[in-house]
């Protein structure tokens, strides 16, 4: 087990269990407790720091709401990674992850030849009804979940494999099948988690997600692809530049 000296001064305005979260806290950013690392129980911090077990309780959730720490059953209370920031650009997560220094994982939950929806015909230009290439994946950061994807693409479009799915981003493998992404109609949003989908993603039910629909297009003004994805809001977030104009 591991934890910091933590000092709380009685005598403070500052309620005890945000002096306890706040030191821990900035234990994480310097690097004392690095990613992976297994805090002490809640008795044992509360035997330690001489406070009650439902301040140290609270402390723990507001580390937990800050996405700096995660409670994992049968491994107890462990320090999270960093979150992951993206900024607003046509690029894939796969590629943004490497750059960052991250190692990306994938699993392919679905890959099929399906009807198209209605709402993804339009998006996409396409007769409603007619076949597209339908896959969801999960994606990991480190390990970590960070993500659930789902694209449609038509069926005109490389055929995808689950080999390459798990190896590679979508955006580098329909560049490999000559297609190159020339931009995109994205829009941005949040929701709460289901129980499905925090169970896949390490959350808990009702946690926040980050969304975004994206339908880009080729260099020939064709739609190659539409995404419906979700992201973990306590691990994950979006950058935009903005300049006067």
């Amino acid at each position: 087990m591991t934890g910091p000296e933590i000092a709380v001064d009685r005598s403070s305005p500052v309620p005890l269990y945000f002096q306890v979260a706040e030191q821990f806290a900035a234990a994480i950013q310097r690097g004392d407790l690095a990613p992976g690392d297994r805090l002490d129980s809640e008795l044992q911090l509360a035997d330690r720091l001489g406070l009650s077990r439902p301040t140290v309780r609270q402390a723990i959730q507001h580390l937990v709401d800050k996405g700096l720490i995660v409670r994992r059953r049968g491994v107890g209370t462990q320090v999270v990674r960093g979150e992951v920031r993206r900024a607003v650009e046509l690029t894939s997560l796969h590629d943004d992850l490497v750059r960052a220094g991250q190692r990306p994982s994938t699993s392919v939950l679905e890959l099929a030849t399906v009807a198209c929806p209605p709402a993804v015909a339009e998006a996409l230009g396409l007769p409603p009804g007619g076949e597209v290439q339908h896959l969801r994946r999960l994606r990991f950061s480190d390990g970590e979940p960070l993500a659930l994807m789902e694209n449609w693409l038509p069926v005109d479009l490389p055929r995808l494999t689950m080999a390459a799915l798990q190896s590679d981003g979508l955006y580098a493998i329909l560049r490999a099948g000559g297609r190159r992404i020339r931009g995109a109609h994205q829009r941005i949003g949040a929701r709460a988690a289901t129980a499905a989908e925090a169970q896949m993603l390490g959350e808990r039910r009702g946690a926040p997600l980050l969304t975004m629909t994206r339908t880009a297009y080729d260099d020939q003004g064709r739609y190659v692809e539409h995404g419906a994805h979700i992201y973990r809001a306590s691990r994950y977030s979006l950058e935009v530049t903005v300049a006067e104009r």
